[in-house]
């Protein structure tokens, strides 16, 4: 049988492997953001922690995630079943729309991958790297499974029922993991130092390279969303640059207006929250609200990262001042700037759509939130109870690099490939634990 007869097109099928490929690249992009944000002591284990999440999730995800995020719903909206399991009854011929079934659950890999990884951010420098292990694959079950079901799968209920419109993963990607990760931020505590030591970014060019990745990749995290070359995707890309290019500016203006200076950490953050805000928006809006959606997280992120110092939580890379807030941001406007252009139905309230479209974006925003937060709060508990979540203060005087991995970013001398240990891992601990 060909290709064409089982409904396979492969202009559609060759963007989304394109877009697929572009997504995943993300989680590396993801781990040099963060390592570059990290202090020196902290590079590797950040680096790994996103890296390991690749694997773990993948893992989960072809078991069981992606049948009971995609499956036929079997629990009144809110899961769907075991049919897929394993992949099973998946193969070459299986269609989804217009592309291969397989590609398609493979490109939904790749965003509950980096969801997993975005968490990591909250609790840099002081999570035990064993305990992360155990709750990336809970965590992708419990939590991200079910969200995701709720939003895309067939008969989810926040689509299907709500009539909520998330185009590329506010709730499941955004808010689920800002949420989750103010959970552990607060489960496990603050740093040591935090609010008395510096604990600047080590490398911001490694940030930028890391955030320019991730840039890229978001453009098949939105327009791959599509799950077609179409006019949908082309209007999903535009979006997706113009809402990074305001969030951008809108930063370095607060930047700019309130410390005198704008800084390439700025920059950085900047193009990311608006690139956070515009995912779940980007098939909704027009240009122009791309750009005001853009502009509104740069500015309001740009305050919002502050807020762990005044509340005393210690959200260590901002993922719930970018994410969570940027993600809320950019799922609410969908109400305020919706046009049936884009939904083919659906309009917002400055289109005469008047509240409701709001209101439901709130109730999806609310309840998603509030389940990420609980569920992920009482995961981390459990694992902290059986084996410990935060690193020994030892370790984390000392840097996870070292007393985790046995190595270090600028030392390669200490315990590599095998090498003994022996005295020249002495100086390599003494200088760790005095850096900053």
């Amino acid at each position: 049988m060909t290709l064409a007869a089982q409904g396979i097109d492969t202009g559609d099928t060759a963007w989304l492997l394109a877009a697929t490929a572009l997504v995943l690249l993300m989680t590396p992009g993801l781990a040099l953001f963060y390592g570059g944000m990290v202090r020196t002591k902290s590079v590797l284990n950040m680096l790994m922690m996103s890296f390991v999440s690749i694997a773990l999730v993948t893992v989960v995800w072809l078991a069981a995630g992606y049948s009971l995020a995609f499956g036929e719903d079997i629990g009144g909206g809110l899961i769907g079943g075991l049919k897929h399991a394993g992949m099973s009854g998946l193969g070459p011929d299986s269609v989804h729309g217009t592309v291969p079934t397989l590609l398609f659950a493979t490109f939904q890999l790749t965003f509950a991958i980096i969801t997993a990884a975005l968490i990591s951010g909250a609790i840099a420098d002081r999570a035990k790297f064993g305990a992360w292990l155990v709750f990336v694959p809970v965590w992708a079950l419990l939590v991200y499974v079910p969200v995701a079901h709720w939003v895309w799968g067939p008969g989810g209920w926040i689509l299907d029922r709500l009539g909520a419109l998330d185009f590329a993963g506010g709730l499941p990607v955004e808010i689920t993991s800002g949420a989750s990760g103010l959970a552990l931020a607060l489960l496990l505590g603050p740093r040591l130092g935090f609010k008395k030591d510096a604990m600047r970014p080590h490398n911001l060019p490694m940030v930028m390279l890391g955030a320019g990745l991730l840039w890229f990749g978001w453009f098949g995290f939105n327009a791959g969303s599509a799950l077609g070359a179409n006019g949908l995707a082309a209007a999903a890309f535009l979006n997706t640059l113009a809402a990074g290019c305001t969030g951008l500016l809108g930063w370095l203006f607060v930047e700019q207006k309130r410390d005198g200076h704008p800084t390439t950490l700025g920059a950085a953050s900047g193009a990311v929250a608006g690139l956070v805000a515009i995912t779940p928006s980007c098939g909704s809006v027009s240009l122009l609200g791309a750009l005001v959606v853009g502009l509104a997280a740069g500015v309001v992120c740009s305050y919002a990262v502050g807020w762990k110092f005044k509340l005393n939580y210690d959200d260590s890379l901002d993922v719930v001042g970018v994410h969570l807030v940027g993600g809320i941001i950019g799922t609410l406007l969908i109400g305020v700037f919706a046009e049936k252009a884009m939904t083919g139905g659906a309009e917002g309230l400055l289109y005469g759509g008047g509240l409701a479209q709001l209101g439901k974006q709130l109730v999806a925003v609310v309840v998603v939130g509030a389940y990420a937060f609980l569920m992920t709060y009482g995961i981390g508990k459990l694992i902290d109870k059986v084996m410990g979540f935060r690193a020994d203060e030892e370790h984390e005087h000392a840097g996870l690099d070292l007393t985790v991995h046995a190595e270090t970013a600028y030392d390669h001398g200490v315990l590599g490939h095998g090498a003994p240990v022996g005295a020249s891992s002495v100086p390599s601990a003494q200088k760790a634990k005095t850096q900053a």
